[in-house]
Parts: C-alpha cells; structure tokens; sequence
C-alpha cells in the first residue's frame, strides 16, 4: 500500500511538472511569436519609410529638372465630386519648356483624345518650386496652348511621391484637382490620346 500511495504521488508529481512546463513553454511560444512578429512589423515599416524617402528624393529631383509625370488615380471635380480613374490615362506631364495635361473617364464615348476624354498641350512657363517647413514641396506654373490656358498648382506632400495637382483654367472656374504620385518622366507608364 505505501509503495502503491508513493507510486501514485510520484505520478502526480510528474503529471504537476509536466503540466506547469508545458504552461510555461506554451507561454514562451507565445512570446517568442510575438516578438518575431514585432520585429518583422518593425522591419517591413524601416524598409516602407526607405522606400518612401526614395521616392520623394525621386519626386523633387523631377520637379528641380522640369521633367516630371503626376499619375493621377483620383479626380475632384468643381462641386466636390470624386471619381476613381486609370493612373496610366489621367496625368499632368512636365518635359522641359512642354507640358501635357490629359483626363479619360472609362465611358464608351471615344472623345477628342480617342481614348474618352480630353488631352491638350502646351508651352509651361513661370515655374515657382518652395518647400515649407514641413518639407512639402509646392509647384506652381502657367501652361499655354491651343486647347488650354490654366494654372498648374502641384502639391507633394513629404515622405513619399503623394502628389495632388490642381488645374485652375484662366477663362473659366471650371477647377478640376487630380490625385495620385509623381514620377519622373522615365520611370512614368502613361499612354498618350491624341492631343490638339
């Protein structure tokens, strides 16, 4: 019987430690999947800020150089109203002396550009570049064509290409802003509808 009552307490004692080191190892898991998950967070967002302070290095180097693409991937219109677009067919392009602005909605109407909707260029002239004090770098110019007379004012915000433009027509209100990134013009995939 004492063998019998110490072979008993002997397999509670085995079955206690084994339960308090299965707890005790279950909760170190936890904790070791929680730091790896952490530090894996805490790497992937060092990498998203280099990339981001990349691309806004990119950005401004455009804008000094005059040879820069805002892809637009959202268009605001004059009374408040957003449309979501296609990057490639909705952009404002800078090259030099030479400037492009083209808007295509997805609709079944070809439009003038072919494409459905409206691309003109121009000559661009009186480019002023400022940054603030928050490292936001506006842009603003005239652009001049047979289809288009209008103010150009660029806004890229600091620490990516996060760009907004707004399009100010001289002889209208008619206001359209467009958001999306800003590229320069090698790195740019944007097709091009006929213009006039």
């Amino acid at each position: 019987m004492k063998k019998f009552i110490a072979l008993v307490a002997l397999v509670m004692m085995s079955a206690a430690t084994t339960a308090m080191y299965a707890q005790e190892s279950r909760a170190e898991r936890r904790a070791d999947r929680k730091a790896q998950r952490d530090a894996e967070r805490a790497r992937m967002k060092a990498e998203e800020q280099v990339a981001n302070a990349i691309s806004y290095d990119d950005a401004v180097a455009a804008l000094k150089a005059h040879q820069f693409v805002l892809e637009a991937d959202q268009v605001m219109f004059r009374n408040g109203q957003t449309a979501f677009v296609n990057s490639n067919t909705n952009f404002v392009l800078v090259n030099q002396g030479r400037g492009t602005v083209q808007v295509a909605f997805n609709t079944v109407y070809p439009g003038p550009n072919g494409i459905g909707g409206v691309t003109v260029d121009g000559t661009t002239s009186d480019m002023k570049i400022t940054t603030d004090k928050k490292g936001n770098v506006n842009c603003q110019f005239s652009i001049q064509g047979i289809g288009i007379s209008a103010q150009i004012f660029i806004t890229l915000t600091n620490g990516g290409n996060n760009a907004s433009v707004t399009i100010s027509p001289n002889f209208n209100s008619n206001t359209m802003t467009l958001s999306g990134n800003l590229v320069p013009l090698d790195q740019s995939s944007i097709f091009k509808g006929r213009s006039w």
